[in-house]
């Protein structure tokens, strides 16, 4: 373990200048290039003060007096340093000045407060938490351990220390050590930060590190079945049975827009009979919004299917979901099979039912969206993107209009 850089200086603030024209003298700790300040209830005239040697000049009675202070502080600086070594506690420059002053200071730690939240946070799944958001609490904060143990080789470390310094360190872990990609190390500074809301809020740490940092998400073009690749997985059979599931569950999505939770959690309490055709209504897990799908036809065939799987019958669902992690491998090797050249996950399935089985068909983003349960139309376009059959058949009647102008 490195050895802890540490000194004393003591300097004059010229601009708190007292009634009598003499300025205050402070002492400043620095350990490990962090600072810690505090006044030292003495004050001496401007010109009578040493700036190079950080004390008073001369050898009147008040200098050497001064002087003796000085020497009496860095001598009790230094010996509060020895005794926390000795106790083997951390040494930093606001513990040391806190020791020095004689302030009880919290001993809260960083992976303290987390595991503190997380704690909480699972006595609140599907309360206030989905499963998967305290999963991903869960996981940045084993990464906020690996990274101190890897980088200061700790097992924690004081939420003074927490600086700007350790969240763009953080980060580049994140995207080095982890090989996050950009957005998911923005998700996990961005509860890494929630963290250290909860500490500010308490009056735990005095300045926020997140002050002068923004976040941004790189856009996303995330991958989605179009017609003809549709067709291609809804004719293609499986004699493995693991990869016909999966293959039915990912297309029941398609045709329903449900996301991999919801339809993992879909019951038939969640389908109604209204005007002939059966309906899928659901809040969904993420953000609680009402999702109003009516059953195509394929999903339909796909629900009759799975009536009577043991699965089924035992959970009380419509369909036998795996795990999400089991559908997204399976379906890697699904696409290989079917030469379908795109990465698919149980998500791209939503995005194809937005563009090709719904916006390409002419349906509203507006009707889109309810059907998504997006709370806004903002958040419809991320996933409905407009395909080339859908420009090719808008265009058409100015193709006619400019055909005409050329004729005449």
């Amino acid at each position: 373990m490195t050895r802890a850089t540490y000194t004393v200086l003591f300097y004059i603030k010229r601009t708190k200048e007292l009634k009598d024209g003499s300025v205050p003298i402070f002492a400043r700790i620095t350990v490990n290039g962090q600072r810690a300040e505090f006044g030292l209830q003495q004050s001496i005239k401007p010109d009578e003060w040493d700036l190079e040697r950080g004390c008073a000049q001369g050898f009147s009675k008040n200098a050497k007096e001064i002087n003796s202070y000085l020497s009496l502080v860095k001598a009790n600086l230094l010996l509060q340093k020895r005794e926390m070594d000795e106790k083997g506690k951390h040494i930093s420059a606001h513990g040391l000045k806190n020791s020095y002053l004689g302030i009880e200071t919290d001993t809260r730690s960083i992976l303290t407060v987390f595991r503190e939240h997380n704690e909480k946070c699972k006595l609140l799944i599907n309360i206030d938490f989905a499963p998967g958001t305290v999963e991903r609490y869960i996981t940045c904060c084993k990464h906020v351990e690996n990274f101190i143990k890897q980088k200061y080789r700790r097992d924690d470390m004081c939420l003074q220390e927490i600086t700007p310094m350790f969240v763009n360190d953080f980060e580049f872990y994140l995207k080095t050590s982890c090989k996050c990609c950009h957005n998911t190390a923005t998700k996990y500074l961005k509860n890494f930060k929630k963290i250290i809301r909860i500490a500010l809020a308490n009056d735990w740490m005095k300045s926020d590190p997140f002050s002068n940092i923004k976040f941004h998400l790189d856009d996303v073009d995330m991958d989605f079945l179009n017609e003809q690749e549709l067709n291609t997985l809804m004719e293609k059979e499986f004699k493995i049975e693991r990869l016909q599931v999966v293959k039915d569950i990912y297309l029941f999505c398609c045709f329903t827009g449900l996301a991999f939770i919801d339809v993992k959690n879909l019951t038939y309490a969640d389908i109604e009979f209204r005007d002939n055709r059966q309906w899928i209504k659901k809040r969904r897990q993420k953000t609680k919004n009402w999702c109003h799908v009516p059953i195509l036809p394929p999903a339909i065939r796909l629900m009759d299917k799975y009536k009577d799987h043991p699965v089924c019958q035992k959970r009380g669902c419509v369909l036998p979901v795996p795990s999400n992690q089991r559908m997204n491998a399976y379906l890697k090797e699904i696409a290989d099979i079917s030469g379908i050249e795109k990465n698919l996950s149980t998500h791209t399935a939503r995005h194809t039912f937005a563009t090709t089985v719904t916006l390409a068909n002419q349906i509203s983003i507006e009707v889109v969206s309810k059907m998504l349960g997006h709370s806004s139309i903002n958040m419809t376009k991320k996933y409905a993107r407009v395909v080339d059959d859908l420009i090719n058949r808008d265009m058409q009647k100015v193709y006619i209009k400019y055909d005409a102008v050329l004729a005449n």
